[in-house]
């Protein structure tokens, strides 16, 4: 209520003025409007959700964005933005207030010579890394990294769940994927050292997932939201001695906004399962629906 519309102000105003008093002492104002009892935005609270110029990551954005519709938000869309080093300065300066990113990736870019792979490390190193201002919610299950990925009857025919698995395989093992992987710390030589996994290499560029259904190669790299992972049935290999990267969907968000925006998101995150990310991006490659229809769709599975 506001005191513009009070009526009987003589008589009011030195209750009002106690009350002004104790709150002023004891914790946050009752005049305060920021948020509703529940803690929900006052309607009309305006936010705006950003997206990389990217298919995956403009889905989860609409995601994010219907989402906090549903609760009562004014939002405004940003998307196909560009790379980091278009976006970032946007969302330290406050111009967007969330955007998902992946934790690694994004840890690297603050931390070049990061130690950090494993996905709790990362994203503990990820929230003290950010510049002030900028903060990031719950991280997903969902990521959008390396991998060493094979094919299902490979995986069934040799007993395959982890990377390490691939050392008790008898034949000699070609592993598939773009030129530079040969000299990339997480390449044959980290397969080597990390695993005990010797393998051949195989430059195959553009054409690695179609050279590993097709048996040119045993092992390829390819990354874990592909959705020809779900299209081609393939295995993803579990890496516990966090060969690669870990790079988790997380959402990064105006550090003042954090508290509410979380109450919406960190459900999200939570649903937001390796799985579902794939799913996502084959109804985006193969279904060819838009990413509008894409969340509508999920978030009325998941959250109702």
């Amino acid at each position: 209520m506001q005191l513009k519309n009070m009526k009987g102000w003589g008589v009011a105003s030195a209750v009002l003025a106690g009350a002004l008093a104790l709150t002023s002492c004891g914790g946050s104002d009752p005049l305060e409007a920021n948020t509703s009892a529940n803690g929900a935005p006052p309607d009309g609270q305006s936010v705006v959700v950003g997206s990389q110029a990217y298919y995956s990551n403009e889905i989860i954005a609409e995601i994010y964005a219907q989402s906090l519709e549903r609760a009562g938000f004014n939002v405004e869309r940003q998307f196909s933005i560009g790379q980091r080093d278009a976006y970032m300065p946007q969302l330290e300066n406050g111009s967007i207030d969330i955007m998902p990113e992946y934790t690694g990736n994004l840890l690297q870019y603050f931390e070049p010579e990061t130690k950090a792979r494993k996905a709790n490390d990362v994203y503990s190193q990820l929230s003290s890394a950010l510049p002030n201002g900028m903060a990031v919610l719950d991280r997903a299950e969902a990521s959008d990294q390396d991998s060493y990925t094979v094919t299902r009857d490979f995986a069934e025919d040799n007993q395959l769940a982890s990377i390490g698995d691939l050392a008790k395989v008898s034949k000699q093992l070609t592993l598939g994927g773009p030129p530079e992987l040969k000299q990339r710390p997480y390449g044959p030589s980290g397969l080597s050292k990390t695993y005990g996994v010797d393998v051949q290499f195989s430059s195959t560029g553009d054409t690695t997932v179609e050279d590993l259904v097709a048996g040119t190669v045993d092992v390829a790299n390819v990354f874990t939201a592909d959705p020809r992972i779900q299209t081609e049935n393939l295995v993803v290999l579990d890496d516990p001695k966090a060969l690669f990267l870990a790079s988790n969907v997380v959402p990064v968000v105006d550090a003042s906004m954090a508290d509410q925006l979380g109450e919406v998101i960190d459900p999200i995150s939570a649903k937001l399962s390796a799985e579902a990310l794939i799913g996502l991006n084959v109804e985006s490659t193969v279904g060819q629906k838009s990413a509008q229809e894409i969340a509508t769709d999920w978030l009325n599975k998941n959250l109702q």
